[in-house]
């Protein structure tokens, strides 16, 4: 799968021309049957009105003649193209940009900030440290604050609350 993961960069640059971006691009599959999993999102996009079955289907459909013509992909290669669903993944600095003020989990490869693997709570933006590091912040729901290294974050997403 390395040689596909080189088309990346032009996937999202067709995808963003299309009016969306790329939230996610996963690979899975075998090497002879490559299953390309790809999230997208609206770069307005508000809770309730987001990306619809239709724009799916819109982004799939222009992608798979450019795929197609891939010498790369083999002929057997699966294309599924899905919303960023309610508890969005949150993977690009932008993300946590622009979700600043939403709830949010992040889960560590390793205890984060002291406390625990897994935290939750309102998400105040990034900031940069000292030492250059990229750092997200958080509020959690009992007041502290705490500052988490990126690098540190295996999954950071949006937490839909069930009312």
């Amino acid at each position: 799968m390395r040689v596909l993961r080189g088309i990346e960069t032009e996937l999202e640059d067709r995808v963003e021309r299309l009016g969306f971006e790329v939230v996610e691009v996963r690979w899975g599959g075998t090497s002879r049957r490559p299953v390309l999993q790809l999230r997208i999102d609206r770069p307005d996009a508000a809770p309730g009105h987001g990306v619809t079955v239709e724009d799916c289907a819109t982004v799939s459909r222009a992608l798979e003649p450019w795929l197609d013509e891939m010498e790369e992909m083999p002929e057997r290669y699966v294309l599924e193209v899905s919303s960023p669903g309610v508890e969005r993944p949150l993977t690009r600095d932008r993300d946590f940009e622009r979700f600043r003020g939403e709830k949010v989990a992040l889960r560590g490869y390793d205890v984060l900030a002291g406390r625990a693997r897994r935290l939750e709570g309102e998400l105040l933006g990034l900031e940069e440290d000292d030492s250059g590091q990229t750092r997200v912040r958080l509020q959690m729901d009992n007041g502290d604050e705490v500052s988490v290294p990126r690098s540190e974050i295996e999954r950071a997403h949006l937490v839909f609350t069930w009312t």
